[in-house]
């Protein structure tokens, strides 16, 4: 199991950027849904890996946020109000959301073994930089072919050529990020044992 603890940074001198996120991330797959904590932290339990990592880094992305994530058991059967939940992976996000704030990518894992979290943290920060460091023209065309689209799809959609949609992938690190993300999540999946 897993458990997101996600904090807003910058929350003193910015806005409340808690409660869209409840709302944007209200229908994804997870265990328990994202829920408010403290003032500008959420959490939320998730079972899939993949789903852990399409969360953090989309959080990422969205340049507001460290991102704690906890592996391992968590203390059932867990209550319906997430931050109400209990267990080793509870206590590792709050470890991991601490770590995060000053970590490559914002983001961190912890988890029961230490050397697999660590493989997991290494290479969910890789990706998180390179998404991080990603341009809008690149945040655009990744986004079309994570909808599915082909290239040509692309093109059309953002109003430019099958070759610049090529570019801007290649610029992107799209390629190096898919084959990222799947290390991540087979890492993460591991970290969980």
């Amino acid at each position: 199991m897993f458990v997101l603890t996600v904090d807003q940074r910058g929350s003193r001198r910015d806005i409340d950027r808690v409660a869209p996120l409840l709302s944007e991330f209200a229908h994804r797959d997870l265990v328990r849904p994202f829920q408010r904590t403290a003032g500008d932290e959420v959490q939320a339990v998730v079972a899939d890996p993949a789903t852990v990592v399409d969360l953090a880094l989309d959080l990422v992305a969205r340049e507001h946020w460290s991102i704690g994530i906890g592996a391992g058991p968590v203390e059932e059967p867990l209550p319906s109000e997430t931050r109400a939940g209990r267990g080793p992976a509870f206590e590792s996000a709050r470890i991991a959301v601490d770590r995060a704030k000053s970590a490559p990518g914002r983001v961190a894992v912890e988890g029961p073994d230490p050397d697999g979290a660590a493989d997991a943290d290494t290479a969910l920060a890789l990706v998180a930089v390179l998404v991080a460091r990603r341009t809008e023209e690149g945040r655009e065309a990744v986004e079309q072919m994570r909808r599915g689209s082909t290239q040509t799809e692309a093109a059309r959609a953002l109003g430019i050529s099958k070759q610049a949609v090529s570019q801007r992938l290649s610029t992107a690190g799209w390629h190096v990020e898919t084959a990222g993300r799947r290390l991540a999540e087979r890492l993460l999946r591991k970290a969980d044992t």
